[in-house]
């Protein structure tokens, strides 16, 4: 049953997480049995939308497109298209899930840096937006071409503005491996030329980085872009390059509720470093992901056992690296909120201890929160992590064969909280069959003619 949203241009406060995991829980949606979930916030993610189309509304034409890899979920894909989003795209799968999700190929852009023949070619097929990745892909698109193509097609440049506090979310440093580096010998030529030959060629495409990435270097490399857009003009003679591709990357702040920086705050950042860039010399798109769903979404886990270990109490939940693997990993750069409750979803009142809540991956590193202050954890309460919509329970790591979550939609309707499920919790003859179940016996019986080289005896095995 499709979730109850109030209309576009209501503005309610966001969903209240204690209520939704109250209901949750009286819905049976979380406990014992479904020890983790993840849930969005419908209404939210509407009025994310609507800051974003209201901090562009003077520009005069502009695609803001969703990047898919923020939240792979058909039924959230859907829900942006219902509120007017294109969307972006950086593969095969993610392609296939956006036209699952009823997206039309012309409001749909390829990223993917390293694209194959195959792909290109169903892309213009389609009538998909690209941006070549490098001058060699626009040989390809030479070849693949067809006639009357529909396709609008971009080349991604690297500004080479530099990078911000996380390294690994930076694109536009000196080695980056996306686009065509800017700034090398001799390259700004080619580029120039690249157009020149290429009638066809009218979009350039940049994205400095996402996350610890400050939005004046984020408007530093765009900058570069509108200026090399009008070189590219200016000695074509003619208006060649019609739009820019700004990217996304407006940096999320996970340290509390509030959302910081703003879609506005990133369109004043765009017209201090170069006035002419949203002034409708050019037909703009985005490709905001993180910023759009972080926000609107958390995740909830059962603590299944408590214990203590060098005088610090541990919560051992079900919601670790499997789902939280970036905060796992770097937990310095992604840190996470999180929130006692108990088994009924209510806030916890008890004294405050610090404690480290694990998750259940089969390794010491397994920590979602490390020496975190929060009322005393037992077992059968839930732990919430906080602003969790983008990328955490939509990029699984089936690390241990873990099952993926379920996730659930929810949005208030007649004073209580309903959910609908966007995808239900994978099962483990899924898990099995992910895992080769079909081919059981590939390595112990193969097909006659089949045998390895080097196959080791059945008796061995």
């Amino acid at each position: 049953m499709p979730v109850p949203v109030a209309p576009v241009g209501d503005t309610p406060d966001r969903l209240s997480v204690e209520r939704a995991l109250r209901q949750a829980v009286a819905d049976g949606l979380l406990g014992p049995d479904h020890p983790v979930a993840g849930f969005i916030d419908v209404q939210g993610v509407r009025e994310s939308v609507d800051a974003l189309h209201a901090a562009f509304t003077r520009v005069p034409d502009v695609l803001h497109t969703f990047a898919v890899k923020a939240c792979s979920l058909v039924p959230v894909l859907r829900l942006l298209r219902e509120t007017g989003m294109g969307c972006e795209v950086a593969s095969p799968g993610e392609l296939r899930l956006a036209l699952d999700a009823g997206f039309a190929p012309g409001r749909i852009v390829l990223d993917a840096p390293a694209k194959t023949r195959a792909e290109i070619a169903e892309a213009l097929a389609r009538g998909v937006a690209l941006n070549a990745d490098n001058l060699d892909e626009l040989d390809r698109i030479d070849a693949l071409r067809p006639p009357g193509c529909a396709s609008v097609l971009g080349l991604r440049v690297n500004p080479q503005v530099g990078g911000g506090t996380i390294g690994a979310m930076s694109t536009a440093t000196r080695h980056s491996k996306f686009g065509v580096a800017l700034g090398d010998p001799g390259v700004r030529e080619r580029v120039v030329a690249a157009f020149a030959r290429r009638p066809w060629l009218t979009r350039l495409h940049a994205h400095v980085g996402s996350q610890g990435c400050p939005l004046p270097l984020i408007a530093e490399g765009l900058a570069a872009a509108y200026r090399l857009a009008e070189e590219i003009n200016e000695r074509a003679g003619r208006r060649q390059v019609t739009s820019l591709d700004l990217g996304g990357g407006l940096p999320v702040n996970f340290a509390d509720e509030r959302t910081l920086p703003t879609y506005a705050d990133y369109v004043a950042a765009l017209d201090a470093a170069e006035p002419g860039l949203l002034a409708g010399r050019y037909r703009i798109v985005t490709e905001f992901g993180r910023s759009l769903l972080a926000k609107n979404g958390f995740v909830a886990a059962l603590v299944e056992y408590v214990k203590d270990a060098g005088g610090r109490r541990v919560a051992l939940t079900h919601a670790g690296a499997h789902i939280a693997t970036r905060t796992v990993f770097m937990p310095e750069a992604w840190p996470l909120r999180a929130s006692a409750y108990g088994p009924d979803g209510r806030a916890k009142r008890a004294p405050l201890l610090r404690q480290d809540v694990a998750g259940p991956c089969c390794f010491a590193g397994d920590v979602v929160a490390h020496a975190r202050e929060l009322p005393e954890l037992a077992e059968g309460d839930l732990v919430v992590l906080h602003d969790t919509g983008a990328y955490y329970f939509s990029t699984h790591w089936a690390y241990n064969s873990l099952p993926r979550p379920a996730v659930y939609g929810c949005a208030e309707s007649d004073g209580r909280v309903v959910f609908a499920t966007v995808r239900r919790a994978q099962t483990l003859r899924e898990i099995s069959e992910e895992s080769g179940l079909a081919h059981a016996d590939a390595l112990v019986e193969p097909p006659a003619g089949e045998r390895p080289k080097h196959a080791v005896p059945k008796e061995q095995l």
